[in-house]
């Protein structure tokens, strides 16, 4: 009997170190007991939407900015060294913007330009004084005053025209035995600006007239005075300066990179700052070929109607030219030039390859042309493909902090040591 016993105990002693080591040391126990979880927690990393360059081993709050941490995307080191991802929520708060690659269809279709209203050159005129004399009268005493054709503008007395209309009454008495002296003296007056009607008067009634009125010859609003009364004048010498206003000029500001889409007879609609609910239509008729050094700009014009004088010269307006792009062809992609990174030897986008996911990859294009806000991709990128048109710099950031390749990092580190560029802080304890 003591032996069965002592045999019964020495089973008993086996089976329990077996079913010991069976619970402890099996591949279910080791992947639930406390170890696998420590090994689990150490594998997940926490880090801010805000602040990605902050990666913790376990759940918190930013030590930056205070917000809750969200958990590291594991795909994040597989990924291509040019591609990096953001979460939906920190895309959202840096207002990451995409359109589609060709949207623009092509071109620009309208060119902004600022610039001015001038007076037409061309509409420009000088009255001036047609024989010597001293100015007894003025009826025209202010810049600004509006004058017509035929008005009297001045009074002068002329002792060389008094002596002109008592060699005219002279002549007249020999018309019939000197008719080629009577011509020239009539032909002197003509010269002079006197009209037929008032040769006539003269001739009919016998009179020499001492104070002679001279009439203007155009039409239009008084823009420079250049005499006083009592003044003595010159046959020829300028009395006013009249401007034709029924017709102005906005003269534009282009510069180097928009002449490309701009040519003569490209309509513009134009709007002034005084009136910027009503809009005109005046058609480019002058492109300067020589360039302004100094503000590097090339002076554009139109003509614009004026006849209810609401256009006043010096007014700032603003023009856009109807198919500003069409001169220069549809050749390229067009985009916002926010979507554009430019170091001055590169020039980068951010594409978006999955809709459905918030990765994006750099992209080198090479520019082409300018327009407003707009610019020219020629290289590198496809119509069709979904571009970072906002928040562009933010995608750069956070491609720089994960060692991806980035505006100022061409190259980016070594594939699988994306984490090298975040900041992995301990937690208290630990």
């Amino acid at each position: 009997m003591k032996k069965i016993t002592i045999l019964y105990l020495a089973l008993a002693v086996t089976a329990g170190l077996a079913f010991g080591y069976f619970l402890f040391h099996s591949p279910e126990a080791q992947s639930s007991g406390p170890s696998a979880e420590a090994s689990d927690t150490s594998q997940q990393l926490w880090t801010c939407a805000m602040h990605p360059q902050i990666q913790l081993p376990q759940p918190g709050n930013c030590p930056i900015c205070g917000m809750e941490l969200i958990p590291v995307e594991g795909t994040e080191m597989a990924m291509d060294n040019s591609r990096v991802s953001m979460t939906e929520y920190a895309a959202a708060l840096a207002h990451v913007q995409t359109m589609v690659a060709g949207s623009l269809k092509g071109t620009p279709e309208r060119l902004v330009l600022s610039g001015k209203i001038r007076e037409n050159e061309e509409a420009n005129a000088i009255q001036a004084s047609y024989f010597d004399g001293r100015l007894e009268h003025l009826y025209v005493n202010t810049t600004g005053e509006n004058v017509q054709v035929g008005q009297r503008v001045a009074t002068i007395y002329s002792p060389e025209l008094v002596a002109a209309q008592q060699e005219l009454l002279s002549s007249r008495a020999l018309k019939s035995s000197q008719p080629a002296l009577y011509e020239a003296v009539r032909n002197k007056l003509k010269f002079w600006k006197l009209s037929e009607e008032q040769i006539q008067t003269i001739e009919s009634s016998g009179k020499v007239q001492e104070y002679f009125p001279v009439y203007a010859t155009v039409s239009g609003t008084v823009t420079g005075k250049m005499v006083q009364e009592g003044d003595y004048v010159k046959k020829g010498q300028p009395l006013f300066k009249i401007a034709g206003l029924a017709t102005v000029w906005a003269v534009f500001d282009a510069y180097e990179n928009q002449l490309p889409f701009l040519k003569r007879g490209q309509e513009v609609l134009i709007t002034s700052e005084a009136y910027p609910n009503e809009q005109m239509t005046g058609a480019i008729t002058f492109i300067n070929p020589v360039m302004d050094t100094s503000s590097r700009t090339v002076e554009v014009r139109a003509v614009l109607q004026n006849n209810s004088g609401k256009l006043k010269p010096g007014m700032f307006v603003k023009g856009q030219v109807i198919d500003g792009g069409a001169a220069a062809g549809s050749e390229g992609i067009w985009l916002p030039s926010s979507a554009v990174l430019w170091t001055g030897e590169r020039s980068l986008v951010y594409v978006k390859p999955n809709p459905d996911k918030s990765e994006f990859e750099m992209r080198e294009v090479t520019l082409g042309k300018t327009a407003g806000d707009d610019v020219q991709i020629l290289q590198g990128l496809e119509a069709g493909e979904e571009v970072v048109v906002n928040g562009t710099f933010t995608v750069d950031a956070a491609a720089q902090l994960k060692g991806k390749r980035s505006m100022m990092n061409p190259e980016g580190e070594t594939p699988g040591s994306g984490a090298e560029g975040t900041m992995q802080m301990p937690m208290e304890g630990h």
